[in-house]
């Protein structure tokens, strides 16, 4: 397996943020995160990336435990995209997609070839290469995240982790950027909160909450109308067409319905 979260827990100021997850990423596989605000998807990824130590449990990474890799290893194989990738300098977005050479330099060296053509090869496969030589600063929220996800892809990683790639794009953009994404050779797994998104983009889903699993499987097979009224508190009708599963949502359901109720509406 590419990724492996066996039992992981992490906890803060005593209480469970994750709460003994476990799941499986095959390589070369999209997994979508899914879960309502808080179910702990944004601290499950950051456990998968190493960026905090599991409570208890263990984040296994192409067969290694992650917490026994160094931080240089680990960022050679593995890529993350946080929601928010603010900055107080005014970079080129050559010098942001550059930050993604730096596992793979000595410290302090220059650039060399090999990691210009990484830049220029990140780049255009975002289609950003035509914006290398623009401030990072002007670039609108679409333009933003897809030099981002170029600023990894140039970690040259096998697997990539993003946070809500989506978040705050219009359509069209979250339509390309999720396409763009898709066609990555990479392993990928996204935290979304669109389920239809998800549906379309992702080979399996993970389903949180309250940062404990609640569903994991193809996507067909997780989103059903009993799972989205247990965990994200609606009544949907789930469609299976020429293009794909699609959720329509009806009504938010009130706080004190049951599922057995909505299932016999």
């Amino acid at each position: 397996m590419s990724i492996q979260a066996r039992n992981a827990t992490w906890s803060t100021r005593g209480t469970v943020i994750v709460d003994g997850v476990t799941f499986d990423v095959a390589p070369g596989s999209t997994v979508g995160l899914l879960g309502p605000n808080g179910s702990g998807k944004s601290s499950l990824l950051r456990l998968l990336a190493g960026l905090r130590p599991t409570s208890s449990g263990v984040v296994v990474l192409g067969g290694d435990p992650i917490a026994d890799l160094s931080r240089r290893q680990v960022a050679r194989r593995l890529a993350m995209v946080e929601q928010e990738s603010a900055t107080d300098a005014d970079p080129t977005v050559r010098d942001v997609i550059s930050l993604g050479r730096l596992p793979h330099r000595a410290p302090w060296s220059p650039e060399n070839a090999t990691d210009r053509a990484m830049v220029t090869s990140a780049a255009t496969t975002m289609r950003t290469a035509h914006l290398l030589d623009r401030s990072y600063t002007t670039l609108s929220g679409g333009e933003r995240q897809r030099v981002q996800i170029a600023r990894a892809l140039a970690q040259e990683p096998t697997e990539l982790l993003l946070d809500e790639p989506t978040n705050h794009l219009d359509v069209r953009h979250q339509l390309e950027l999720l396409e763009l994404v898709r066609a990555t050779p990479t392993t990928t797994v996204m935290a979304l909160h669109d389920l239809n998104h998800a549906a379309t983009f992702c080979d399996r889903l993970v389903v949180l909450d309250a940062g404990r699993v609640r569903a994991a499987g193809r996507p067909a097979e997780v989103l059903t109308p009993a799972l989205l009224a247990e965990v994200y508190g609606v009544e949907a009708v789930v469609e299976s067409g020429a293009h794909g599963l699609h959720v329509r949502y009806v009504r938010a359901l009130p706080a004190a319905a049951t599922v057995e109720e909505t299932m016999t509406r």
